[in-house]
C-alpha cells in the first residue's frame, strides 16, 4: 500500500498542514510585529503631514486665502508646470538609461554582474550633497565637460544653472531606483520563451519585442512611479545646479517656511503638490494596468 503525504502526521496537522489555530496565531503574530513600523510612521509622516495641510488651511487666518494666493500667482502656477515637466524628463531619461543596463545585469556573468550590481549601490553610500557638488565641478563653464569640448575645437555648452544640467544631475542621483525595480523583474523573466520564439523563426528583436519587453513592465511601470514622485520632492540637486530659470516648487516651499517663515503658503504649496501626484498616479495606474494587460495578451 502507498503511503500518503498525510499520514503519519498528528490529526490536527493533516490535511491543511497546519491547525487552524496556528495559522490565526501566526497572523496575529505578524500583525503586531508591523506595530512599530506603523507607529514610526505614525510619528513622522501622518502627523506631520496632518500639521501641514490644517495650517495650510488655518495659518496667517482660517481659510482657503493660501491656496487662492497659490493659483493666482503666474509664478507659481509656471513653477509647478515645470516641476512636473522637469520630473517627466528625469523619468524618461533615467528609463532610457537604466533598461539596457538592467539588461545587460541579467545575462552577463556573476562576477561582472555583481560589479555592475556595486556601481548600483555605491551612490547609496554617498551624500547627494556631495554627488551634486561634483556635477558642479563638472558642468560649471570652465568645468571638465566644457574643458573637453574647448580641447577638441567645439564650442562650449551651458550647462550650468539651467534645466538640463538639473535634469542631468537629478537622473545620476535616482537613476539607481529605475535599475533595481527592472533588474528584479528581469531577472525573473525565462529566457527559454527567447529560444522558443526563435527556435519558431522569430528574428531575435522580434521575440525581444513583443516577448521580452512586454514581461518586463512591471519593473518599467514601478521604477518609472518611483522616480516621478522623488523627482517632484527634489531640493538639493535643483537648488545647486539650477538657475533664476530652473526653480522647482520645493525651492519656492523652502523660500516660504525657512525664509519667510509663512508655513501656511508653504503648506499650500505641499498640499498641491501632493494632490496634483495623487491625482496624476489615479490616471496614470489604471492606463498602466490596461497597456500592461493588453500588451500580454498580443505577447
Amino acid at each position: 500500500m502507498t503511503a500518503t503525504p498525510d499520514q503519519g502526521l498528528p490529526t490536527g496537522l493533516a490535511g491543511a498542514g497546519q491547525p487552524a489555530f496556528l495559522s490565526r496565531f501566526r497572523l496575529r503574530g505578524a500583525v503586531w510585529l508591523a506595530v512599530p513600523a506603523v507607529l514610526v510612521l505614525l510619528v513622522a509622516l501622518a502627523y506631520p503631514l496632518a500639521i501641514v495641510v490644517l495650517r495650510s488651511f488655518t495659518d496667517p487666518a482660517p481659510g482657503l486665502d493660501n491656496y487662492v494666493w497659490f493659483f493666482q500667482s503666474a509664478v507659481n502656477r509656471a513653477v509647478l508646470q515645470r516641476t512636473f515637466v522637469v520630473a517627466a524628463w528625469v523619468t524618461v531619461v533615467s528609463l532610457i538609461c537604466a533598461y539596457p543596463y538592467a539588461y545587460a545585469m541579467t545575462i552577463v556573468g556573476k562576477n561582472l554582474r555583481l560589479a555592475l550590481i556595486l556601481c548600483v549601490l555605491v551612490p547609496f553610500w554617498l551624500s547627494g550633497v556631495v554627488r551634486t557638488l561634483a556635477w558642479v565641478i563638472l558642468l560649471q563653464d570652465s568645468g571638465v565637460i566644457n574643458s573637453f569640448l574647448r580641447g577638441v575645437g567645439l564650442p562650449p555648452v551651458k550647462l550650468i544653472r539651467t534645466l538640463p544640467g538639473v535634469v542631468i544631475g537629478m537622473t545620476q542621483v535616482l537613476l539607481p531606483f529605475m535599475i533595481l525595480p527592472i533588474y528584479t523583474v528581469m531577472k525573473g523573466i525565462d529566457t527559454r520563451l527567447l529560444q522558443a520564439a526563435r527556435s519558431l523563426g522569430a528574428k531575435p528583436w522580434r521575440a525581444f519585442v513583443q516577448i521580452y519587453m512586454p514581461l518586463s513592465l512591471p519593473g518599467v511601470y514601478a521604477g518609472c512611479i518611483i522616480v516621478f514622485i522623488l523627482s517632484l520632492g527634489f531640493y538639493i540637486t535643483p537648488a545647486l545646479l539650477g538657475g533664476p530659470r530652473s526653480i522647482l516648487l520645493s525651492s519656492l516651499v523652502q523660500n516660504q517656511v525657512l525664509s519667510l517663515l509663512n508655513w501656511g503658503r508653504g503648506g499650500a504649496m505641499g498640499v498641491v503638490l501632493l494632490v496634483a501626484t495623487f491625482v496624476l498616479l489615479a490616471i496614470a495606474a489604471p492606463l498602466m494596468r490596461q497597456k500592461h494587460s493588453a500588451t500580454r495578451r498580443e505577447a
